[in-house]
């Protein structure tokens, strides 16, 4: 199955009205990032155990890990979780920067070091959304 069916497979399992505002969000980072990479995790292991929500990612960058490797990972991801919606930004290595520029401007969300957590797109102010995910791209463009 290609990337693109995979994708549009995942989004349509998700259930209104999250399906409606995943979409959106999707729309959102492919116009901030037309062209860039896009991702597709589907939240398995390789023994096929559950470890994450399935997530969509767009861009790359260059991600250290613990052991010393360095491999591409997204930019910005997407997700459908239990109560909602969830937003990440990666790449950006401190982790107090998000949550103190835009905590208390965004809306009705929980901003931690990397993700944007909220019940719908409804609850959150798009232009802060917007500009916390253009700040995040520009942060994580740095680790490339």
């Amino acid at each position: 199955m290609s990337l693109s069916d995979q994708i549009e497979q995942y989004l349509a399992s998700v259930p209104e009205p999250k399906q409606t505002d995943l979409r959106a969000l999707y729309a959102l980072v492919s116009e901030l990032l037309p062209g860039g990479q896009r991702w597709f995790f589907d939240g398995l292991d390789a023994s096929g155990k559950v470890v994450s929500n399935p997530n969509i990612g767009f861009g790359a960058y260059q991600k250290a890990y613990a052991d010393g490797t360095v491999k591409p990972f997204y930019q910005i991801g997407i997700s459908a979780n239990a109560t909602g919606l969830s937003v990440y930004v990666m790449g950006i290595d401190d982790r107090r920067y998000l949550p103190g520029k835009y905590s208390g401007t965004i809306g009705k969300a929980n901003v931690t070091g990397y993700c944007v957590k909220f019940r719908a797109l409804k609850d959150v102010h798009i232009d802060v959304l917007t500009n916390l995910l253009r700040d995040g791209l520009a942060h994580s463009s740095r680790c490339s």
